[in-house]
């Protein structure tokens, strides 16, 4: 393929997502009739510069990561996501690698999630998207690079978190996201990227090659937890943390929730509204 024809088929796609399809209000002034760049950018986690050099030809190498993040955005069937990698001289992620997508069945659940604070990540817990009431709840993540976007990495790092940990909790927490990163590992031996995550984290963590190297078994896994979020604009807030496991997928989706019509409820609706104003 020619080297612009990657941007040809991202503008051609763009055009043809009709905006209220992922939740963008079209407005009655609106001219495009699909979504705009910079609506595709900020759904895709890239600058709208950086689209608007891939799809002009001027950006020719764009990595799987911003594939699968613009294949996800454009909400694209199967053979439409492994006709995107091809045309980016990517092979399509097969069965021995991590996935990272999302179905578009799985989309339509989140779609109905949308108000709930929401986080989804893969089997190697690198996050895959977060949600506005997220972002507005924890802070943003659309500034996270490299390691930055992986949860074991920033816990066993000790980098800033709104969640509240007691060292027992915090200890206990870390123990759980590697003994799930070791059975990752046994599913996909042949992921040569995840290979590498382990070997990087193993070198520049000792917390986590201490828990990698660990001969005694992980804390219980909870199916429900509760947490509380110290938000710098209202206060501590106690929330249910629920992870959900899409298996054929192997994705975790992690949803915050709190009572309804308690003043933690309250504290969250107001979280929600300040962050995704300021975002």
């Amino acid at each position: 393929m020619e080297t612009w024809e990657f941007g040809r088929t991202v503008r051609r796609w763009r055009d043809r997502l009709a905006p209220e399809a992922i939740g963008v209000p079209a407005g009655r002034r609106r001219r495009a009739t699909g979504l705009r760049r910079e609506e595709l950018a900020a759904l895709a986690g890239i600058s709208a510069d950086y689209l608007t050099r891939l799809e002009q030809g001027r950006a020719t190498a764009p990595s799987t990561q911003v594939v699968e993040s613009l294949a996800r955005a454009l909400r694209l069937a199967d053979t439409e996501r492994d006709l995107l990698y091809r045309l980016a001289g990517h092979a399509a992620p097969g069965p021995e690698i991590v996935p990272s997508r999302v179905t578009r069945s799985v989309q339509r659940l989140l779609d109905r999630l949308s108000p709930t604070p929401v986080i989804v990540y893969d089997a190697s817990w690198t996050l895959v998207l977060a949600n506005a009431p997220y972002d507005a709840l924890m802070g943003d993540t659309t500034a996270w690079r490299g390691p930055h976007r992986n949860a074991i990495w920033r816990n066993v790092t000790g980098m800033p978190s709104r969640v509240v940990h007691t060292p027992q909790e915090q200890a206990e927490h870390e123990a759980r996201l590697v003994a799930d990163l070791r059975l990752t590992a046994s599913r996909y031996p042949a992921d040569r990227a995840l290979r590498q995550l382990i070997t990087d984290f193993s070198s520049g963590s000792p917390r986590f090659a201490e828990l990698w190297d660990a001969d005694a078994p992980p804390p219980l896994a909870e199916p429900s937890r509760r947490k509380t979020i110290d938000h710098p604009a209202v206060g501590p807030i106690a929330l249910d943390c629920d992870t959900l496991l899409v298996a054929l997928d192997d994705l975790r989706i992690t949803i915050y929730t709190a009572e309804p019509g308690t003043e933690d409820a309250a504290r969250l609706d107001l979280a929600t509204v300040l962050g995704t104003q300021s975002l």
